[in-house]
């Protein structure tokens, strides 16, 4: 995938140098709280992740956002954001994302990143429809996806499994259509 940018965001792709960044954030409880992970990783989990995501399909690469500090030339990673499971025929994907660093929460980096994501996986991919995952409880993303054009689809009930029960699993996506209209 190429670098992308948008207003204030730069999303390439990872490089080795990642590896513990990527490490500390998949180990944060909060941090992992509305992703799918279960169980912490160690150092040579996160490598093998990242061999096997270097190998496979580069438009399933997930691509590290950086903001840019300001007065410098220096870009700092605040998390991740990518496709995964491109079907070609359906002209379909999933999209996820991570902000791992808490300090940049609910300042709309996320939200920028995945219009900026999405725009690409449209213009570029070609794709026709892209969707996600939401958990239940996790209102914060429900609307930010919400804003940026998100529609939901429907819940999978007591899907998931965690802190000692089950929970709800939304389904939400964005049609191409839909995204020409208000991109």
């Amino acid at each position: 995938m190429p670098v992308l940018y948008s207003k204030r965001l730069r999303l390439r792709a990872p490089e080795r140098e990642d590896v513990p960044l990527f490490l500390k954030w998949v180990n944060d409880p909060e941090v992992t709280e509305n992703l799918e992970q279960v169980a912490a990783y160690n150092l040579l989990q996160e490598e093998a992740w990242f061999e096997k995501m270097s190998s496979g399909p580069r438009t399933e690469m997930p691509l590290v956002i950086e903001i840019h500090q300001q007065d410098s030339d220096v870009w700092i990673p605040i998390g991740n954001i990518g496709f995964a499971d491109i079907h070609q025929i359906n002209r379909s994907a999933e999209i996820g994302i991570m902000i791992g660093e808490k300090e940049y929460w609910d300042q709309g980096y996320g939200s920028e990143a995945m219009r900026r994501t999405c725009q690409y996986g449209f213009e570029e991919l070609n794709l026709h429809r892209i969707y996600l995952r939401v958990f239940e409880g996790n209102n914060r993303g429900k609307r930010a996806y919400q804003k940026i054009g998100f529609v939901y689809e429907g819940t999978m009930r007591e899907a998931r499994y965690h802190r000692g029960r089950y929970w709800g699993v939304d389904f939400m996506s964005i049609i191409k259509t839909e995204w020409v209209q208000n991109p």
